[in-house]
């Protein structure tokens, strides 16, 4: 048999009928939110069909919901009526919804792995761009269309042109203040918005090896910003460890049939890849972007590049057209930059070790008066878990808000929102023109640089404050 990569595995084991033209994948997880389902069922119902496996789909409320007092409800009509279409909409086709104020309520990619949807060897869809999140399990998961999604609901399959394969190995260890955000910030700084584009990237090699889940789940949430139709990650010990016990997870023999099989998911020693990127994280240094889009991004103790002396004349257009509308200058130190708001959240960003992290930078300090400062769980579970160890008081002390979970400020379809002209230092992943509201300008960073950024006031080097990870962590959980 010859050697296959993981990705091929997964693709394979999915496959309707190899012999068909167009390829036909089965789906084993739907996961739905309140922006993109509501033409979907629409059009499921125009063309006369049902749900085909209601108890593979699951739905949660996430983009549109507020992160303030949940009892005043939601006031923008638009983002209320798509709410209450998605709770209809599940209630009439049988399938679980994680609305408003259920329990288990949070960001579509973050609840599915916490509550055991999530695991290796699925093949998962959504309704959203950074679907590639789940594949930190050795899924094989990316976002779709609304047609797409009607497609699914009612076969539980989906047609897909099979993509190329890249490895990108990452090897060495990670510097002090350097996070997994750091890193595929600067992989897509080398690759490019548009490097990915055509293939799944699996990564790869010591450094991945040695990251826990949630660092992998950053790494494959921004996969998609390089332009790749996804993500993957071999699953290995810490990927069991993880899903064990969760409430979806396998039980019992089941579990330990289903651990047999995972094991199997793993790229073969022979196995050839379309494409390779090696990049070594022994000296990075913390990352910033400057312009409108994860690829335009420096070290913090850099300054924003001459735009003449960019490689062709398009980047050099864009780098122009960026600066233009972030209101910046080539030439200005990172670390000079000025801030309005600062947003610790998202899909890439919101989960119990970012706030871990960020709770540690914060601690005995005070938010500097000029900012607003968010700090925004990623679901319940994460809101819960991080109010029991006390981290809530930490962000509130400093003088941070903090919220319900939510998507909140990573995109401009709830209540939290850049003003026209506000700089916000921001852990999700996204900085396109008005991603954050209107006229707003975003630098993406990680979770501990934008907590040094709340305090200061502006762009900070967090390398420079006197921590270590391992005390962050241990001063957080104990």
């Amino acid at each position: 048999m010859a050697p296959k990569t993981l990705f091929e595995k997964v693709w394979e084991n999915h496959l309707i009928d190899p012999s068909m033209e167009q390829p036909l994948l089965f789906i084993d997880l739907h996961l739905i939110h309140e922006v993109t389902s509501p033409q979907a069922f629409s059009l499921l119902r125009e063309q006369g069909r049902t749900v085909r496996r209601p108890d593979l789909t699951f739905a949660t409320t996430d983009h549109n919901v507020p992160t303030t007092d949940r009892s005043e409800g939601i006031a923008d009509v638009l983002a209320k009526k798509q709410v209450q279409f998605l709770t209809e909409n599940c209630k009439e086709f049988g399938i679980d919804v994680y609305d408003l104020n259920h329990p288990d309520n949070g960001i579509v990619h973050i609840i599915g792995p916490e509550l055991g949807l999530t695991t290796p060897g699925k093949t998962i869809v959504c309704g959203d761009s950074h679907t590639s999140t789940h594949g930190a399990f050795g899924s094989l998961a990316f976002g779709i269309g609304s047609s797409e999604i009607t497609h699914v609901l009612a076969t539980q399959t989906l047609p897909q042109e099979k993509p190329k394969t890249m490895n990108v190995q990452i090897e060495g260890d990670m510097p002090r203040g350097v996070s997994s955000k750091d890193i595929i910030l600067n992989i897509i700084g080398q690759m490019g918005t548009q490097g990915g584009t055509g293939y799944i990237i699996e990564f790869t090699g010591s450094t991945v090896r040695n990251m826990s889940m949630e660092e992998r789940m950053t790494i494959c949430n921004m996969a998609i910003e390089a332009g790749a139709r996804s993500g993957m990650i071999a699953p290995d010990e810490k990927t069991f460890e993880f899903l064990k016990q969760r409430h979806f997870s396998p039980k019992g023999q089941q579990w330990e049939d289903a651990v047999k099989e995972w094991q199997k998911l793993y790229t073969d020693l022979d196995a050839v890849y379309d494409h390779t990127l090696t990049i070594n994280v022994n000296d990075l240094a913390p990352q910033v972007t400057w312009g409108t889009n994860p690829g335009q991004v420096t070290s913090i103790d850099r300054s924003i590049p001459v735009t003449e002396e960019l490689a062709d004349s398009s980047e050099q257009t864009a780098a122009e057209a960026s600066l233009s509308y972030m209101g910046l200058e080539s030439e200005t130190k990172m670390e000079d930059i000025q801030l309005d708001k600062v947003f610790i959240g998202s899909c890439t960003n919101a989960r119990i070790e970012d706030l871990r992290l960020a709770a540690g930078i914060v601690s005995d300090n005070k938010v500097d008066g000029n900012i607003e400062a968010l700090v925004v769980p990623g679901s319940y579970h994460v809101k819960r878990k991080a109010e029991k160890e006390g981290l809530d008081q930490i962000f509130i002390k400093a003088g941070f808000e903090w919220r319900e979970p939510g998507c909140s400020m990573c995109l401009g379809m709830n209540p939290d929102f850049l003003k026209d002209g506000e700089r916000c230092a921001s852990t999700s992943n996204r900085n396109f023109e008005g991603r954050q509201g209107k006229g707003g300008r975003t630098h993406l960073v990680s979770p501990m640089m934008a907590a040094a950024a709340a305090i200061t006031g502006q762009l900070t080097d967090i390398r420079e404050w006197d921590f270590t990870k391992e005390a962050v962590m241990n001063e957080t959980v104990s």
